[in-house]
């Protein structure tokens, strides 16, 4: 089965920075009388695309609290959440929509390091003054 993946809102962090993944997923012959569905797929991406901290993108069996999951443009839970069936090509869309922790980090820490630079070459400026 041939599906697009892709992760946003920091997300994109947790699978070497990439953003859209094109997999082809094996069906073992035991399974292929069964759907293939959501919760299916996110043990899979644990499994294969989580390099790291998967506990920032899911908790138990789903995703976290504050993951977006579009299927094909469209809210997850009106196909039924976990038990939404998946078919080939189908575009499945993860967006992290909390604002914090690592890459929040990294950000007001870059801009932290701009403002003290900024207020130091200031603080030099005025004892220069007269």
């Amino acid at each position: 089965m041939h599906l697009t993946l892709e992760f946003g809102g920091g997300l994109e962090l947790l699978c070497d920075s990439v953003k859209i993944h094109n997999v082809d997923i094996q069906i073992p012959k035991s399974q292929q009388e069964k759907k293939f569905t959501m919760q299916d797929l996110l043990s899979w991406v644990k499994t294969n695309l989580i390099k790291e901290r998967p506990e920032m993108f899911m908790k138990g069996d789903s995703v976290r609290p504050g993951v977006l999951v579009l299927v094909n443009d469209c809210d997850w839970e009106l196909y039924g959440n976990l038990d939404a069936t998946l078919e080939d090509k189908d575009v499945v869309v993860f967006i992290s929509t909390l604002h914090g922790g690592l890459v929040a980090t990294l950000i007001l820490t870059f801009e932290a390091v701009e403002f003290c630079t900024s207020l130091s070459s200031l603080i030099i400026l005025l004892c220069q003054c007269p």
